[in-house]
């Protein structure tokens, strides 16, 4: 296979069916999309039968447990892909959404209107379910999109692939309006990022080198973000009980995501209650602590963290643990360590939460909350194509309205300008 060829040919039916797409009705996308549930539903042993083929690969080349745990397609996990895409159906079309119409002095009307991007790339690893997601929430939008899976879950994703096309057979959309890339060739990337007469944006959603290459060599825009070394704060007046229910959800739910707690930050006036026994609770779990000198008195077993654990996303079962003076101290330590993905503070003190939300500098932070909720699907958006920590256009799960933009339109009656 010639590569370069491939792509191009991608890249033109790509661009061809965004034409289409743009002015696809509200009807056909929602009916393309509950063919592409109920195609899913129907093909479940396929695709179980396709994860367990990639899952048998993947253990045999020695990948390790974070990523064994992404790439793992269950009964469940099929059933939510199906029901992320009836919930995307469900939402309101975006496109076409007429917003802000001021009437100006010379007698114009002047207001925005929601428009697709038009081609969108994405280049993911291991993660199947990513599949359905992005086909959704380019569908709904109005865009194209090409799909770039990783080596490590090629069956399942061209199993997926089937039922999109499927889908958009049955509504009578161009099945190039998703296209997953055949060849696990990474050439392919490259040709992807650099094609901007065919593409209008880049999703990257994988390991940092990973994006840190695209990020690299791009020609057209990128949504990204590059880690999850994600925070929960306990305040002095944190309850103890909300402290370690959402510590041991945040932390121990799921090592392998993006939003999974990877440092905790303990008010001085309360760590030598508090902590002991949120430091237990972590460690009978499994949980290796990694902490400062005020942690290691308090948390027997705990080892000294370095410089560079207070900065690392660790996707493992490992977490790094600060005593802190108080909430000034949290967040300049979370505005100097994190990456900028989700944080949480735990308190019933109303000051010290909205000074949080206010001053912490991240795509999402939250009150009295576990970060594993820094998702598309649970913030309402259907699903999600991915997380941005960047400040420009799209910040945090990037949904429907992630995905389009905005143009000027004027309505006039004869006015001309003087």
């Amino acid at each position: 296979m010639n590569i370069k060829d491939y792509m191009e040919n991608v890249g033109r039916a790509a661009r061809a069916a965004s034409r289409e797409m743009a002015r696809a009705s509200t009807k056909a996308k929602n009916e393309a999309l509950l063919a592409m549930a109920q195609a899913i539903r129907e093909g479940r042993d396929d695709l179980l039968s396709a994860n367990a083929r990639d899952l048998e690969a993947a253990q045999a080349a020695g990948l390790d447990a974070a990523m064994i745990d992404r790439l793992t397609l269950t009964p469940k996990g099929i059933e939510s892909m199906a029901q992320g895409l009836e919930q995307v159906a469900a939402l309101a079309d975006p496109i076409g959404e007429i917003t802000d119409m001021k009437r100006r002095p010379t007698g114009i009307q002047v207001g925005k209107m929601r428009v697709p991007i038009g081609v969108v790339g994405i280049i993911y690893e291991a993660r199947p379910n990513v599949t359905a997601d992005a086909a959704a929430l380019c569908l709904k939008s109005g865009n194209a999109a090409i799909l770039r899976g990783g080596k490590e879950a090629v069956c399942c994703n061209q199993a997926i692939a089937a039922c999109v096309r499927t889908g958009l057979r049955a509504a009578g959309l161009p099945e190039a309006a998703v296209q997953v890339i055949e060849t696990t060739d990474r050439e392919v990337v490259g040709h992807l990022v650099a094609m901007p007469e065919y593409v209008d944006v880049i999703v990257p959603r994988g390991g940092k080198g990973l994006i840190e290459r695209i990020s690299k060599e791009a020609r057209v825009p990128v949504i990204k973000h590059l880690d999850g070394n994600c925070h929960v704060y306990v305040d002095k007046d944190a309850d103890a009980a909300k402290a370690l229910r959402i510590v041991e959800n945040a932390k121990t739910q799921r090592l392998g995501t993006c939003n999974t707690t990877e440092s905790l930050l303990v008010a001085r006036a309360v760590s030598a209650t508090l902590l002991p026994e949120i430091a237990a609770m972590l460690q009978g779990k499994g949980v290796e602590i990694r902490g400062c000198a005020e942690t290691l008195a308090l948390v027997p077993g705990a080892k000294a963290a370095t410089e560079e654990d207070w900065y690392t996303e660790y996707l493992a079962a490992i977490i790094s643990v600060k005593v802190v003076a108080d909430v000034d101290e949290a967040i300049a330590h979370i505005n100097k360590y994190s990456s900028q993905h989700t944080e949480a503070i735990v308190t019933e003190n109303y000051t010290n939460a909205m000074r949080f939300l206010r001053e912490v500098d991240s795509s999402s932070v939250m009150v009295n909350a576990s970060t594993r909720f820094a998702d598309g699907f649970e913030y309402g958006l259907g699903a999600e194509i991915g997380i941005s920590t960047d400040k420009f256009h799209a910040r945090g799960p990037v949904g429907l309205e992630g995905l389009t933009s905005q143009k000027w339109i004027v309505l006039g009656d004869g006015e001309v300008r003087g």
